[in-house]
């Protein structure tokens, strides 16, 4: 994303003048109002001070940080997810897929398609003012669901479960919110996300879209998942994981077979790959953190489909095994839109 240089500070300028060290810039603010009237300009001169404040070449410094989230990143991404160029997690930071969120988005508007944050962009899609985040208080169904706190990552020791569910309530409102469980809780310091009655504060991505979809075009060389309603506009953009070296996605084009939610998942190793030591055929349980996670799109290549992920922070940046991974949000929203039978998927790149 464009980092404007011209945007130093005046403290900033002074330290370069004077030779002095410049001050590391503040954590930025986290609170619901901030977030909501979170503005590019702000971000633009948070940027100009932090690259001041970076040590130069030689310099000893301390081990680098974790950067902290930003408000307007905050505010950018769920702005971009309500128009369904889909950043995939919400988390605040810079990233791929707010970059290629950024890109489709001004693809969607007719804007110039540079896919740099700039005032045009921000200008589009700040016209929906309302809050971005929310007070959300937590539930009995929240707190009681149907959690399994220790889950293994052995297929074999999976198959002995009957659900692959979310491992506590953080998790699941994370997911039910679009965001990153980290984020989650840097919006929540010291919340018991086990307290039924307990208020946090949570993303509001807005409501799903609702044009069917009538075909799809997987770019397996930009990690992307378009889809396209009647009038061949763009229905919603997803970042997707999509096949990997060892176990490539398929080429050209096929439709869409169906959907299921809540899948089982047959795993094969004659017939797919194997998951460490398991060379028997197994049946895993559904369940949020299955391999497939809460849906299966099935396409009309045998074995090959569009699903979900048990973890949704890795989308595209981690190999799949041939099919085409989304969050588990994101593929459920697509499989409510998708015709069996009629709906076009083409990969290319």
């Amino acid at each position: 994303m464009m980092k404007p240089l011209s945007l130093l500070s005046a403290a900033a300028i002074l330290a370069f003048a004077t030779g002095a060290a410049p001050a590391a810039p503040p954590v930025p603010d986290l609170l619901e109002g901030a977030i909501n009237a979170a503005t590019f300009a702000d971000w633009q001169q948070r940027q100009a001070t932090a690259e001041a404040a970076e040590p130069q070449e030689g310099d000893a410094g301390e081990p680098e940080a974790k950067i902290p989230p930003d408000p307007f990143l905050i505010r950018l991404q769920i702005l971009l997810d309500r128009a369904h160029a889909s950043p995939g997690v919400i988390d605040g930071r810079e990233g791929g897929n707010t970059d290629k969120a950024v890109r489709a988005f001004e693809e969607m508007r007719d804007l110039s398609s540079d896919g740099e944050l700039n005032e045009e962009l921000w200008q589009a899609i700040s016209a929906d003012a309302a809050p971005v985040v929310k007070p959300y208080r937590l539930t009995k169904e929240d707190v009681e669901g149907r959690y399994v706190p220790d889950l293994p990552s052995d297929y074999g020791a999976l198959a002995k479960f009957d659900w692959l569910g979310y491992r506590g309530p953080a998790e699941m409102l994370a997911e039910r919110f679009h965001m990153d469980e980290d984020l989650l809780r840097e919006l929540n310091p010291g919340a018991d996300f086990n307290a039924e009655g307990a208020t946090i504060l949570v993303a509001d991505p807005g409501p799903e879209p609702t044009a069917k979809v009538e075909r799809i075009v997987v770019d397996k060389s930009k990690g992307e998942l378009i889809a396209y309603g009647e009038d061949d506009r763009i229905v919603l953009v997803d970042p997707a994981t999509i096949g990997s070296d060892d176990t490539p996605s398929p080429s050209g084009t096929m439709k869409v077979k169906g959907s299921a939610h809540e899948p089982t998942y047959e795993y094969d190793p004659e017939k797919n790959f194997r998951q460490g030591k398991n060379d028997e055929e197994l049946t895993l349980p559904p369940g949020p953190n299955g391999p497939v996670g809460t849906v299966w799109i099935d396409l009309s290549k045998p074995t090959y489909g569009i699903h979900g992920t048990p973890e949704p922070s890795q989308i595209d940046k981690t190999a799949s095994h041939g099919c085409v991974r989304l969050t588990n949000w994101d593929a459920e929203a697509l499989s409510r839109l998708v015709k069996p039978a009629e709906t076009v998927v083409e990969f290319k790149g």
